[in-house]
């Protein structure tokens, strides 16, 4: 196929390209296939078989590193919330969505190429190979060579013992990277898109995505607003677990954030994620101020005092 005759499209931060057809979107991948067009058309026909909006397959050539699907527009909710005052609205809506998202209860879906793909638990191991990213690639632009070793070994047992203090026990469909961006608007209905890595997990995960959304800032009253209006509509959940695991998942999936983002500069040459960097650190210092993140702070501040974050 030769994807020049197409419009290519902006991409996300995967090995995966997008490029405009007369009716479609086609999907292309050669590198990491399976997860980057296989699982991700599994997961959109898990999410679709559950009445929640995503791209459909339209045609597949698996064997030629590309799929088609359904073409949804350029509208994201990113765009709709930058010109929209009445954010609340807007949220409230991708709530609901998300509460529906949470009620997906099967873990296996058949794949187009008649295999069955389980989608996976999100394991502590899986948590802590994740915030590793921050220490694999992070650390080495602030500290000495000699440092990284000792630093990385400190960190990580600080990380177990934060995800040794969640309080949830349930599991639910987990995004994994539910984000604004990543919800598409089309006739005035919310589309999900990038939902490949999508695992079980804890509950607070995907709202901790949205609301410490490191792409749109906003204030932290308006993002404890926004808490407030997700517990609100899902009255089922013990609210101080709740906040506990919001507060504890949000850092370290920011701190995971600031590592992926470097890693895509460093090694995809993918530099415009860097831009993000800073408010990744603001929003890690605003949920990092109870007792239980007292040992993490103390070695971030020995090591990466705050001046040297925003370089």
């Amino acid at each position: 196929m030769n994807l020049n005759q197409y419009k290519k499209l902006s991409g996300d931060a995967s090995f995966r390209s997008f490029y405009r057809s007369n009716n479609s979107v086609i999907v292309y991948s050669k590198k990491d296939q399976k997860i980057n067009l296989l699982i991700y058309d599994a997961i959109n026909r898990l999410l679709l078989k559950n009445k929640i909006n995503a791209p459909k397959l339209l045609k597949e050539n698996y064997h030629k590193n590309y799929i088609e699907i359904e073409d949804l527009g350029d509208k994201t909710v990113l765009k709709d919330l930058k010109k929209n005052k009445d954010k609340s609205e807007i949220y409230k809506k991708i709530f609901l969505l998300l509460i529906k998202i949470q009620k997906i209860n099967k873990k296996k879906i058949l794949t187009f190429k008649n295999s069955y793909y389980q989608v996976p638990k999100y394991y502590d191991k899986k948590l802590i190979e994740e915030a590793n990213l921050f220490t694999q690639w992070y650390l080495p632009t602030k500290i000495p060579k000699n440092e990284i070793k000792k630093v990385k070994n400190k960190l990580e047992k600080i990380f177990k013992k934060l995800l040794s203090k969640l309080k949830i026990k349930k599991r639910v469909f987990v995004h994994r990277d539910f984000h604004i961006s990543n919800i598409m608007l089309r006739k005035n209905k919310l589309f999900l898109i990038d939902s490949q890595d999508a695992v079980y997990g804890n509950p607070a995960y995907d709202v901790a995505s949205l609301i410490d959304d490191v792409r749109f800032k906003t204030t932290q009253n308006f993002k404890t607003q926004l808490l407030k209006k997700y517990l609100s509509l899902n009255k089922k959940i013990n609210i101080e677990k709740f906040k506990n695991d919001f507060e504890i998942l949000s850092v370290l999936r920011n701190l995971k954030i600031i590592g992926i983002f470097t890693r895509l500069s460093l090694r995809d040459k993918k530099h415009k994620y860097l831009k993000f960097i800073p408010y990744a650190w603001k929003l890690i210092q605003d949920r990092s101020e109870d007792f239980k993140f007292e040992e993490l702070n103390v070695l971030l501040n020995n090591y990466i005092p705050k001046k040297k974050r925003h370089k």
